[in-house]
């Protein structure tokens, strides 16, 4: 990174006291306000911190933080420090404290949130992007995933020197991706289909088969993939096929994890090198988690959208294990709870359910609904106090899951 003009320095200075002392106040890690304040210093703070560095951007709707863990990681074998908003703060201000934390680092992995995309990828002129995913969520405050996709295709089609590592199965992020001029495909599946049975390209209804998906009426189809996630193993851009063992559980993480493998092939690490380092990855910011409480084991999942409950269904303990669900309907989790109901919840049937936060009593009508028996309880510690067993899951959608954090001691 070159030398910074000396506005942007004073912008990193204040922003960085500010942040420190936000985290000595209790009020959290610092990850914002210090971003906040140093962009009103200086506005192309952003621009300025990334000018000269290497710079992943990673978005998509579900599995961006851990996906940025699992890539920051893998980097690490080049022996080199990376800079990361690691507990997730990704938009500009966020983005400008995690670059302003680490000066010396000449490369970085940013998660970004999905709406800032272009203008973050115009900032930074980042060397690749790595898109998931894409599906509803916060419809109050993102706009809809179709001018999404449209939004990163006019930004990719811009970005000349940039590389995209992109999901093939999902056909809004092979429509986003295909204006990019150089694309590394990555067959990560796709088990939510309910945002994508249109053609993005003509609007004609797509078929899906074991080949993959294809629209009837043009010429837009999945296109081949050069990384391929094959039940618990990967197959590389060599042919090669490699045991994933991951420590974080599910099919969800197993996609993250050839994602991110076919980022750091970008910059030379290959398979061999980063299969051990994304073993190690173990939590994410809180997710995944194992915590004791009163004398019961409990494990931490978020959730914030229908997609995202469904991965998280996948790696809940077998019945009779309790769930606990928590949701609220803060401006962060999106205050339109009526994405509630295109959630499936009869897999819960068969194990004891409670449910708390903000929004329970939404979740309660839903889960009526869907015939699965709840209980109503005040809090983690309620729930906990209520269970017969030693273990407890709990998915919580984003202000839920803090909150819980907080309560069970800001588990790592």
């Amino acid at each position: 990174m070159g030398k910074l003009p000396m506005r942007a320095r004073l912008a990193t200075t204040i922003g960085g006291a500010a942040g420190k002392m936000s985290r000595l106040a209790g009020r959290g890690d610092g990850s914002v306000i210090g971003g906040v304040i140093g962009l009103r210093v200086e506005p192309d703070l952003l621009a300025l911190l990334a000018a000269g560095r290497r710079i992943v951007l990673v978005t998509g709707t579900n599995g961006k933080t851990t996906t940025t863990r699992l890539i920051t990681a893998a980097l690490g074998a080049l022996g080199q420090e990376v800079a990361s908003n690691a507990f997730g703060a990704n938009m500009e201000a966020g983005l400008a404290a995690a670059l302003g934390q680490a000066p010396d680092a000449s490369m970085a992995v940013l998660e970004v949130d999905e709406k800032y995309l272009p203008s973050v990828l115009a900032a930074t002129q980042a060397r690749v992007v790595a898109l998931l995913n894409l599906s509803r969520d916060q419809m109050d405050r993102a706009a809809e995933i179709w001018l999404v996709a449209r939004r990163w295709r006019e930004a990719l089609a811009s970005a000349p020197d940039c590389r995209v590592v992109a999901n093939a199965d999902d056909p809004l992020i092979a429509w986003a991706a295909g204006a990019a001029p150089d694309v590394i495909w990555v067959a990560a599946g796709q088990r939510w289909h309910e945002d994508s049975w249109c053609c993005p390209q003509c609007g004609s209804p797509l078929s899906r088969d074991e080949l993959g998906w294809r629209c009837g009426e043009c010429t837009f189809a999945r296109p081949p993939a050069r990384w391929v996630l094959e039940g618990s193993s990967v197959i590389d851009s060599t042919g090669r096929v490699r045991d994933l063992s991951l420590s974080l559980p599910g099919r969800a993480n197993r996609a993250n994890a050839v994602v991110a493998l076919a980022v750091s092939e970008v910059f030379g690490v290959e398979a061999g090198q980063a299969l051990p380092r994304l073993r190690e990855v173990a939590s994410v910011a809180g997710r995944y988690t194992q915590v004791e409480r009163r004398g019961r084991q409990v494990r931490l999942l978020l959730a914030k959208n229908p997609a995202g409950w469904l991965e998280a269904f996948d790696v809940l303990d077998e019945p009779p294990v309790p769930v606990l669900l928590a949701v609220n309907a803060r401006e962060p989790d999106g205050k339109d709870t009526s994405w509630l109901w295109d959630v499936d919840y009869r897999v819960l049937r068969g194990r004891p359910v409670f449910v708390t936060g903000e929004r329970k009593l939404d979740l309660a009508v839903r889960l009526e609904a869907d015939l699965v028996p709840f209980g109503l309880t005040e809090g983690i510690d309620d729930a906990v106090d209520r269970v017969n067993g030693s273990r407890l899951d709990v998915i919580a959608n984003y202000t839920a899951f803090q909150q819980i954090r907080v309560a069970l001691g800001r588990a790592a």
